[in-house]
């Protein structure tokens, strides 16, 4: 005699607001990162050769060739774990950047690492101070931390910078609550920067208590004569972290991978927290070879000085307010007529990102392609400006 199986009832089912309501206080209020448009619903609709992705701030060159063949060479250990120290590739970037194994930590991605130190050093009762117009991650990291977030306002915005950061605005917002502060140079989504004697003089001021930390995900691009790594400021204040990204001139955004150059006793705390196993093998593989290939990186960095000027010199021409940058990318203001021009480019299969998240709602942010990108978002913007 056969049984006849009834089908359990279906539990009830909560929407977001309850979830989010047994969430920690942090989280509860927290919005979550806007990567910008659907780039593979896109590429599905225009065709990935057909698509102009000018949005995302990646180096439309590509990663050195040897950083390539190290993935291929690497494939037949995917059944193993990768390194959990990274050891291979701290070494390689300790010769790099004249530094001790133990003062580097390695990320999935820069962002990993910039909310993870606020997980570790702020919290509830703590502040986190950043600047306006800054990158969007330095808020989130406080929030989901449960820290109290004091924002900084930028400089007023001129004919020649956009709303650049005011470093006394920055002073004036840290109190004895504050742990973290977060600076972006060159900064995203701005371009600009901020010279060697201001971090100076900057970093001269702040207090102790406060870890600094310098976000230099664009540092490879920067070829402004007053432009230095923070790195050279390390050794006179040891609140300073620098952040660095695979990500950008290395051309390996897909691999995931940054780094934090720290003290080391503020790394060992942070090890604390970090995941294991949190750089794949291939990842970890690709960054150690494209270290070594200098030649390609200053390839990269040659042609994306060469574009970003051309770009912004026929930008100007058609009258839009281009602003000085010193990354991959160039901040244009197009007025009341911003986001008109932007769905009119989606249209066309070009894809820029729009800057409302950030409180620049009349500039679009438009990454410096190769030449060939250039020119068919040049060729897309004069049908729509007509």
């Amino acid at each position: 005699m056969s049984a006849t199986l009834e089908a359990a009832p279906c539990p009830n089912v909560h929407d977001e607001a309850w979830y989010s309501a047994r969430a920690s206080r942090g989280v509860q209020a927290l919005k979550a990162y806007d990567p910008g448009h659907d780039l593979v619903a896109l590429r599905r609709r225009f065709g990935a050769a057909q698509l102009v992705e000018l949005g995302s701030n990646e180096n439309p060159y590509g990663p050195s060739p040897v950083a390539r063949a190290a993935v291929l060479d690497r494939l037949h250990e995917l059944h193993r774990y990768p390194d959990p120290l990274g050891a291979d590739l701290k070494r390689a970037l300790a010769r790099v950047h004249g530094v001790r194994e133990d003062e580097l930590l390695l990320g999935n991605g820069s962002h990993e690492l910039l909310m993870m130190i606020a997980q570790v050093f702020a919290g509830p009762g703590a502040e986190v101070v950043y600047p306006r117009h800054g990158f969007a991650v330095f808020a989130l990291a406080a929030q989901a931390a449960g820290a109290t977030s004091r924002v900084a306002d930028a400089l007023p915005r001129t004919d020649a910078m956009p709303a650049g950061h005011d470093l006394e605005a920055l002073l004036a917002a840290i109190t004895p609550a504050t742990t973290l502060l977060y600076l972006a140079n060159p900064n995203n989504p701005t371009g600009t920067w901020l010279g060697a004697e201001a971090l100076r003089a900057f970093l001269a001021r702040v207090p102790d208590h406060v870890i600094v930390v310098f976000d230099e995900a664009y540092a490879e691009m920067a070829d402004a004569p007053d432009y230095r790594s923070g790195l050279a400021l390390r050794d006179a204040h040891p609140n300073l972290v620098i952040s660095r990204t695979f990500s950008k001139a290395y051309g390996l955004a897909g691999l995931r991978v940054g780094y934090f150059v720290a003290p080391a006793g503020l790394m060992a705390v942070m090890e604390r927290v970090r995941e294991s196993f949190n750089v794949n093998l291939l990842a970890l593989a690709a960054c150690e070879a494209a270290l070594g290939d200098a030649e390609h990186l200053a390839w990269v960095r040659a042609r994306n000085a060469e574009e970003r000027t051309a770009l912004g010199e026929a930008l100007r021409a058609r009258g839009l307010r281009v602003f000085p940058s010193q990354t991959n990318f160039v901040l244009v203001e197009f007025g009341e007529r911003t986001s008109a021009v932007e769905r009119a480019l989606v249209e066309r299969g070009v894809i820029l990102r729009p800057m409302g998240g950030y409180g620049l709602g009349d500039c679009l942010r438009i990454t410096v392609g190769t030449r060939d990108e250039n020119r068919r978002l040049l060729a897309a913007l004069d049908e729509v400006l007509a």
